[in-house]
């Protein structure tokens, strides 16, 4: 039997979930940013990305050839969203999240939401639970 090799980029991080915060986004504020402040004015360092409906104007997805995929509306919908927003060693917060989005004639695209190329159609409606990692000790 084969062994099991170990990703050297994998993190195990024991911990404990936190509080939930159900939110709603408003228009043309971009998607990453818009859960980065989510999570400064609710207090959360950490957080997951439980759920989430909406659209977006146009939507802007990171390649694996690190290009840029732009998928324009108006009204592209989000199917699904995943993705966690860390706490960063100077203290600012940095939401890394990923999806699957509909273009207005059903075509699917998927891949990492760039950072300001993401702005809400009308609302957008979220769910995120924090995350609190053990004291490192």
């Amino acid at each position: 039997m084969g062994e099991m090799s170990q990703d050297p980029g994998a993190v195990v991080e024991s911990g404990q979930m936190g509080r939930v915060a159900y939110a709603r986004i408003a228009p043309n504020e971009d998607l990453v940013h818009a859960v980065e402040k989510l999570c400064l004015a609710e207090g959360f360092r950490n957080a997951f990305v439980r759920g989430a409906l909406g659209s977006l104007v146009d939507a802007t997805l990171a390649t694996q050839s690190g290009d840029v995929l732009q998928i324009r509306g108006p009204a592209v919908e989000i199917v699904s969203l995943a993705g966690e927003v860390r706490e960063q060693g100077d203290g600012s917060l940095c939401a890394r999240l990923s999806g699957v989005v509909a273009d207005t004639e059903g075509r699917i695209f998927g891949g990492p939401f760039v950072p300001g190329g993401n702005m809400i159609c009308m609302t957008f409606e979220i769910t995120l639970e924090e995350w609190i990692p053990d004291a490192a000790g």
